[in-house]
């Protein structure tokens, strides 16, 4: 591609509007890693630690898991600038396991 269309590319792309819709559906991608990985978690944890989190609701588990790897996203879109680096996902599995343990354990005493 000659060096003047491809920057006309470029910008023609650049000026583009985001409807409704799509913006919907950037929303949802960007929180679905953190709900998978929140309720994934907290499957895991009252598959693992049964007697101890018989008490916990799975669903509020999982709810505490995905708020805070949401959290960790957002985090990681402003510091970093950008979404989807790895930093960002490692901090977001931390977050959603600080969770599960703060809402699964510390939080029923």
């Amino acid at each position: 591609m000659v060096p003047e269309r491809r920057a006309r590319f470029l910008i023609d792309i650049n000026l583009r509007t985001v409807g409704p819709l799509d913006a919907l559906w950037h929303l949802l991608n960007f929180v679905a890693p953190a709900v998978f990985v929140g309720a994934t978690g907290a499957a895991l944890a009252k598959l693992l630690w049964r007697r101890e989190l018989a008490g916990a609701g799975w669903l509020r588990l999982a709810a505490w898991g995905s708020v805070a790897g949401t959290l960790a996203l957002v985090a990681g879109l402003v510091g970093f600038g950008r979404d989807g680096r790895m930093a960002t996902y490692g901090a977001m599995v931390g977050a959603v396991a600080l969770a599960l343990w703060w809402a699964g354990f510390v939080r029923r005493r």
